[in-house]
């Protein structure tokens, strides 16, 4: 079964979407990224989506879901990339994608993690080893 590759950063998961999604593939991710945070103790999901040019309704919902499970888990999550049709239709769905942040880019998703989670964690972070899951 196709999955989406989740790495592991300090204190922080990196997903970049690189296809895209059909339904069972997004409900695999929404799943394994809240798999993933509860088994880490990761403080923060960053989720590029920068090469998708269309994000359906369901899409959406899954990108809201991820964001208010981790919340409750004590995890930010920070969506970046998104583009402006993206972002355009998101509106016009409707769909408010609470509990979940945005930024530009990765450097920028990445440096609003740190300001998130605080900056005695975040500097705890560069003394952890990078991991693959």
């Amino acid at each position: 079964m196709e999955r989406i590759p989740i790495l592991r950063m300090g204190h922080f998961l990196l997903v970049t979407i690189q296809i895209d999604l059909y339904d069972r593939l997004a409900t695999n991710l929404e799943a394994d990224l809240v798999q993933m945070v509860n088994r880490t103790g990761a403080r923060g999901v960053l989720i590029d989506i920068s090469a998708l040019n269309i994000v359906d309704s369901f899409m959406g919902r899954i990108l809201g879901n991820i964001g208010s499970m981790s919340k409750i888990m004590d995890a930010e999550t920070v969506v970046v990339g998104m583009q402006p049709a993206v972002a355009i239709t998101l509106i016009e769905l409707g769909l408010e994608l609470k509990g979940v942040h945005t930024a530009l880019n990765v450097e920028k998703g990445m440096e609003l993690l740190k300001q998130k989670i605080g900056p005695a964690e975040a500097s705890d972070e560069d003394d952890d080893e990078d991991g693959t899951e």
